[in-house]
């Protein structure tokens, strides 16, 4: 076939002689080259050492994101995840890269943290069991007195004149004034009538008259009643955190949360009988608020725990949940900073009527970040918390079933 010489394709493939082609290979070097091998022998020289040493600085990089990222046992097989692993890990935002992010080993020190827990439980509970709690009237009992002055007046000058005439262990406090108080003591042998003159004549002030509103007796039986309630009350709570808990993630963390709070009751309960200080309803109200506080922290925890198993890929439970702790150790110092700020507030500026309740709360704190960071989570990993626990295995609607044969005849050739 005659090819056409007008065809630019053809032109192109074959230029002609006379082209730039000619004359490029026309202006070829006339002397052999200096070092036999190429022009390009010192550049490719060149490009070898920077390539080199952009491998050998990259090598650097990794080693120190490999330290940095504290995931050195890594199973090959958690990085492969099924049908199953990415709807969880899509359905929380997809596939979580972790790349140099620095990890604390805070399970490091696990067993030491269990150690130091399973002490203070138990020395809480001989401290109680021996010293027993130092019950203050809302338990025991005694009289309660709605006094008001005309000026205003300062509670140490009022327990210091009932003291002076002979009422002992007194509890003042201010009702929204500073010249409206409540009066409480311990059981007397006076009725209503002689009490109620007794403690005229001894709230007396100079230049600041007082008159009394009201003076009730509370029984024993009522103490105890009230008592009796408040351990129910904390016991109910445990239960309920147990079952939201239990029914919003999973149940080895519902297990966990429960053992943490009451750590930090038992705790708090066992610093109070341990020396001594006054336990009454304002201290069972500042547990109750230390235990919603601290399984709020908790869950916080527990919430990146769960998205991490199921967006991260390649790294152990164990390193899960040091990566969770690292990743919400920002939020809990800040949170635990702003309450331990207006708690040391109360605790010295409060006045006697907010003083044991802010100390309650203060030791409670304490115990209740140290139980969120270690009890919490130590607990379910301990009992076999792994990514199974939070994907749902959807059982195929069909499955293909494999039929064989075992009657040789069948095989078997005319």
């Amino acid at each position: 076939m005659a090819i056409d010489k007008n065809n630019p394709l053809e032109q192109q493939n074959n230029p002609e002689p006379n082209g730039s082609s000619s004359e490029a290979s026309a202006r070829g070097r006339k002397k052999p080259r200096r070092d036999g091998k190429g022009s390009n022998t010192q550049t490719n020289n060149a490009t070898a050492k920077k390539t080199a040493s952009k491998t050998r600085s990259s090598a650097k990089g990794a080693d120190k994101g490999s330290q940095a990222l504290a995931t050195t046992a890594i199973d090959p097989n958690l990085a492969v995840g099924d049908a199953a692993d990415d709807a969880a890990a899509y359905a929380e935002g997809g596939i979580k890269a972790i790349g140099d992010q620095r990890i604390i080993p805070f399970m490091k020190i696990e067993k030491p943290m269990a150690i130091l827990s399973i002490i203070l439980v138990i020395g809480s509970i001989i401290a109680i069991a021996v010293n027993g709690l130092n019950l203050g009237l809302d338990f025991t009992g005694g009289v309660s007195a709605d006094v008001r002055y005309e000026q205003s007046v300062e509670q140490t000058d009022v327990v210091n004149a009932l003291a002076d005439n002979g009422f002992d262990d007194a509890v003042v406090q201010y009702l929204g004034t500073s010249q409206e108080l409540l009066v409480r003591l311990p059981p007397q042998s006076d009725n209503v009538d002689g009490l109620s003159a007794s403690l005229s004549e001894a709230l007396k002030l100079p230049n600041n008259d007082v008159e009394i509103s009201n003076v009730n007796i509370i029984g024993s039986q009522v103490g105890n009643e009230i008592y009796l309630s408040s351990v129910l009350s904390i016991v109910l709570a445990l239960a309920c955190m147990l079952g939201y808990v239990a029914l919003r993630f999973q149940f080895k963390l519902a297990i966990g949360a429960v053992l943490s709070l009451f750590h930090d009751a038992i705790v708090t309960i066992g610093v109070f009988a341990l020396f001594g200080f006054p336990f009454d309803l304002t201290v069972l109200a500042a547990i109750l608020a230390l235990i919603g506080y601290s399984l709020n922290d908790t869950i916080v925890v527990y919430d990146r725990i769960r998205e991490n198993f199921r967006r991260v890929r390649g790294i152990t439970p164990r390193q899960t949940i040091d990566l969770s702790l690292t990743e919400t150790l920002r939020r809990t110092i800040m949170t635990i900073s702003t309450v331990l700020l207006v708690v040391l507030a109360m605790l010295f500026l409060g006045g006697d009527g907010l003083f044991w309740f802010s100390a309650a709360l203060f030791i409670g704190l304490l115990a209740g970040t140290y139980s969120s960071t270690y009890i919490a989570s130590s607990i379910p990993l301990a009992m076999g918390l792994s990514r199974d626990d939070f994907i749902v295995k959807v059982k195929p609607e069909f499955e293909e079933e494999i039929v064989t044969f075992n009657d040789p005849k069948m095989f078997e050739q005319d």
